[in-house]
């Protein structure tokens, strides 16, 4: 006969470790799923293109060369030539970019940046590889 006085322990050991590999498998996947939706965006009211920011191109070789597009001057020649360039661009917006060889001389990077400075363009830039 049964004795019903006896409780029954009840095991819940294996349950909970299920539950647990669960819910670490759930937190595993859940950031690898992207959720996209497609959206169809109005066309908006502006008609016209946006300017872009004129901006002039300095080259410096190791041969103390300094090229603009097509055209090459010498230290000495590019102060007054690059006064005559300048007159085509409007000195505070157009951006001037100078990439100068890594074995040039300090002094002759500076030299090229001060001619630009004083033409009156206060946007300049020393270009990197990094």
């Amino acid at each position: 006969m049964y004795d019903w006085e006896e409780t029954p322990d009840l095991n819940i050991t294996p349950l909970v470790d299920i539950m647990l590999v669960l819910l670490a498998i759930l937190m595993v996947t859940t950031p690898a799923l992207v959720y996209e939706e497609k959206i169809n965006l109005p066309d908006g009211t502006k008609s016209h293109v946006v300017q872009k920011i004129p901006e002039i191109e300095l080259r410096i070789t190791k041969n103390r060369k300094v090229y603009y597009k097509n055209s090459s001057f010498t230290m000495s020649e590019f102060p007054d030539n690059f006064v005559l360039i300048s007159q085509k661009h409007p000195l505070d917006t157009t951006i001037v970019y100078i990439k100068a060889d890594e074995s040039l001389q300090y002094k002759d990077v500076m030299f090229v940046l001060k001619s630009v400075k004083e033409v009156g363009f206060t946007k300049v830039s020393l270009e990197t590889n990094g």
